[in-house]
């Protein structure tokens, strides 16, 4: 099992990779990580919108994502229903579908 710091690690990594790939600063607004006995969730947006609070900064299509305590891996969840919804598919094993982005 991962520690929370190494699932916070794992999260930025991940974070840091897209935001080399949009050519935006991007940070983990990490007073909205959820803790599940399965690994952690994480939120991202632009650095400007997370730690400044200025409205214009905030990016549509940053989806939250799940670092596994077992394995370490990033599961992307969407944005287009609640969180609720992401965790309860995941949880009953319908979610993900869908390829892992560890290799980003």
């Amino acid at each position: 099992m991962l520690s929370n710091i190494e699932m916070v690690n794992i999260a930025k990594d991940y974070v840091e990779k897209i935001s080399q790939k949009w050519e935006i600063e991007l940070t983990i607004a990490e007073e909205y990580s959820i803790q599940k006995n399965y690994g952690m969730i994480f939120y991202f947006n632009s650095k400007k919108y997370v730690e400044d609070k200025i409205e214009r900064a905030k990016l549509i299509g940053c989806s939250p994502f799940l670092v596994e305590s077992r394995t370490g891996k990033v599961v992307v969840f969407g944005t287009n229903r609640s969180i609720d919804y992401y965790t309860q598919e995941y949880e009953a094993g319908k979610w993900p579908n869908m390829p892992l982005l560890n290799d980003f």
